[in-house]
């Protein structure tokens, strides 16, 4: 696996090259999406882009932990944790992508 990260600035330029929008209005796009986005999951909703997959936030309960290298339980205060499910299209694009090797 190649350790390439997509950020917020090859977005923008993909943006740039594909729709011809300056590189201003570029970031400008790709920043109110992901903000658009942010805002929806912090609000508790789910975000979801077809052919692609789903976020969406979760409820986790509290729960007894233990510390791995004492033994020592710990509590673990309830919390609010991100979650992504793949499209059945996303998830064949990837499968299709290791047989290509």
């Amino acid at each position: 696996m190649g350790e390439k990260t997509l950020t917020r600035m090859d977005l923008s330029e993909a943006v740039f090259n594909e729709v011809g929008l300056s590189r201003n209005e570029s970031a400008q796009l790709v920043e109110s999406v992901l903000e658009h986005m942010s805002d929806a999951l912090v609000r508790g909703e789910q975000v979801k882009i077809s052919s692609f997959g789903t976020f969406s936030v979760r409820e986790k309960a509290a729960r007894v932990g233990r510390n791995p290298k004492t033994g020592e339980e710990v509590p673990i205060h309830p919390r609010r944790v991100l979650t992504f499910r793949p499209s059945h299209l996303m998830k064949d694009r990837v499968a299709d992508g290791n047989r290509k090797k």
